[in-house]
Formats: C-alpha cells, sequence, structure tokens
C-alpha cells in the first residue's frame, strides 16, 4: 500500500482524466467522486475505477467535453440529461435545482438519463441529506447477477442508497448492492487472490463457488438473501431505467461496445421534505432517538459509521500498489 493525501489523490485522477480528453468540468467532477471514496475508506470506488474512466474516454464512447441539463418536465419531476458524459458532473448539475424543487413541494424526484455511471450512490444521497433532506437513490448496471432460481445473468449489481439528515451530525448514508457482493469487491479479491464467501456467485456451470475469477470470467453473481434480493433487483432495473425512460441492465450491454468503461444508463433520485412530510419539526429528534439506541448497543453500529470515521480521521488515505501500477500503466 501506498500513502497519499487527498489533495495527491484528486491531483492524479483530475490529471489522467484530462490527458485523455476530459475537460476541466468532467475531470473535476470525476476526480472529486474518486477523491471522496478514497477519503472515506470505500476503495473499490477510488482510484481503482479511474482506468475504466479512461477507457470509455479513449474508446470515443464517454464525452469527455459532456455538458448536462437539468429540465423540470413536470411540478415534482426534473431530468438531468447527461449529455453521454460521466455521471458525477450529471449529478452535480442535478444538486441545485432538486433541492429547490423539493423544497419548494415537499417532494421531487429526478431521472439522470444518458449518463455512464461507475460510482458509489452514497455521496449523492448525502448531499441531499446535508440540505436537510431525506433522499434515496438506485441505479442499474450491466447484466452480472441472475434472478432467483435463474443461471443467466440478467439484473445488475443494482444498488439502492438512502440518506437520513441529522441536524448537527453527519447524516445516516448507506449503499448497498442488490447483489451479496458488490463488482468491484469481487474484482478485488481476484486481484488480491483472495476467495470469496459461498453465495457471491455460481461458475460458469452454475456450481457454487468461492473463486472470484470464476465467478467474473464466465459465471454469474447472484442476489443477496435469494428470492429477496432478487425481488430488490428487479425492482431497481424498473425505477431506474423503464420509469425515467433508460436502458435496462442487459440492454445497456447491447449498447456497450466492450471497452472495459462504465455502462451508459440512468439513475433514479427521490428527495424528500421531512419538514413538510412530518409537518413539523419534531422528525428530527424523533428520528434522532431510534438512531441513537443503535449507537448505543454494545457491537451494534449505525450504517455508514465507518466511512464517517475514516473521514474524521482526515489524514493521508492507503492506496493499493497494484491500482497505482496500472494508473501508471495508462
Amino acid at each position: 500500500m501506498a500513502t497519499m493525501t487527498t489533495d495527491e489523490i484528486f491531483a492524479l485522477a483530475d490529471s489522467t482524466l484530462r490527458r485523455f480528453g476530459a475537460d476541466d468540468a468532467n475531470a473535476g467532477a470525476v476526480a472529486r467522486t474518486i477523491t471522496t471514496a478514497e477519503r472515506d475508506g470505500s476503495h473499490s470506488h477510488g482510484l481503482f475505477r479511474l482506468p475504466g474512466y479512461v477507457k470509455g474516454l479513449k474508446s470515443g464512447r464517454i464525452k469527455g467535453d459532456a455538458q448536462p441539463t437539468a429540465t423540470p418536465i413536470a411540478p415534482g419531476i426534473l431530468r438531468v440529461d447527461g449529455d453521454e458524459g460521466f455521471a458525477p458532473l450529471a449529478l452535480e448539475v442535478m444538486r441545485d435545482p432538486l433541492i429547490e424543487m423539493t423544497r419548494a413541494q415537499g417532494i421531487a424526484m429526478c431521472g439522470v438519463i444518458r449518463t455512464h455511471h461507475f460510482a458509489a450512490l452514497w455521496p449523492e444521497v448525502e448531499m441531499m441529506a446535508e440540505a436537510g433532506l431525506v433522499a434515496m437513490a438506485m441505479t442499474q448496471a450491466m447484466p452480472y447477477v441472475a434472478p432467483a432460481g435463474g443461471r443467466e445473468a440478467l439484473f445488475g449489481t443494482n444498488p439502492q442508497a438512502f440518506a437520513w439528515p441529522r441536524p448537527g451530525k453527519p447524516p445516516l448514508a448507506f449503499d448497498q448492492a442488490a447483489s451479496t457482493m458488490a463488482r468491484g469487491d469481487v474484482m478485488i479479491h481476484r486481484r488480491e487472490g483472495q476467495p470469496v464467501p459461498i453465495g457471491v456467485g455460481i461458475d460458469k456451470d452454475g456450481n457454487d463457488t468461492t473463486d472470484p475469477a470464476e465467478i467474473l470470467d464466465g459465471g454469474v453473481q447472484l442476489a443477496f438473501g435469494g428470492y429477496k434480493g432478487s425481488a430488490i433487483a428487479l425492482m431497481v432495473e424498473l425505477m431506474a431505467s423503464s420509469l425515467i425512460g433508460e436502458r435496462f441492465s442487459h440492454e445497456a450491454k447491447a449498447a456497450h461496445n466492450g471497452d472495459g468503461g462504465p455502462p451508459v444508463g440512468g439513475e433514479f433520485v427521490l428527495a424528500i421534505d421531512p419538514t413538510a412530510a412530518s409537518g413539523g419539526e419534531g422528525w428530527a429528534a424523533h428520528g434522532d432517538s431510534i438512531l441513537t439506541r443503535i449507537e448505543q448497543m454494545d457491537n451494534a453500529r449505525l450504517p455508514g459509521a465507518r466511512r464517517h470515521a475514516n473521514r474524521a480521521k482526515g489524514g493521508p488515505a492507503e492506496v493499493s500498489d497494484a491500482v497505482l501500477a496500472e494508473i501508471a500503466a495508462l
């Protein structure tokens, strides 16, 4: 592992993306996303993803100079067109209009379309919660996960994220895939020669395996909790694709050129004003009462607590030498 400051991580990501054709706005947005992930210990969505972003730029499939636009299309519906660029910039463009729309009428949703998503989902819901709003987000991916009982990949890992504001404290925010393990984590296990637990995926013959290479090379990932995770993955497919006028995961694969970069697709984001929804300011103390009980339990922790603990350290981050070598090889 190498030790890098957050400024060094940002500079590496930003300069690399610029070298391969991203403009100031797009490179900066992706670099901020990568830096945030490394700062908070989410290594599978940090510099590990940078070579994939570059592959999308090099092939010409992703526009490095994309200019996302935000358009209200109904009283409670915002659409952000990513212009075939990277999702981080589209999500930054989404922020202020969605907050304004939500505060005006209590609830609003956004469909982010024509973007290439490769990051964690918690940053976008956390930025809503930092503005005092409750938020949910979900996105599809490439077909990596089989429906319950099936052996053919149809769903993406299909993450969902949720954030709850805590005035005076960091917001509660969690982000979890519908698959047993995030795709990036399976890839990291393969890189480091580590097995994965039974239930993460099956090999090309449909057999349970702990070998991440067998899952990634011809095998299929599985949803967590069997039919329960499969149902959630299906919900995400519908909400983040058909509902907002975007592709399903298997359709994203059909439109992909195999360059190794992030797939094109959409993201569903919902924001709620808790004061308007609850009829007063009591929601904050009431909500915090259950969160505090969890924090006070032996051996229990809130979702995202480890991420906030890493953030609070404020010092250098440890970055994999293998990841840095791959970036240097670009």
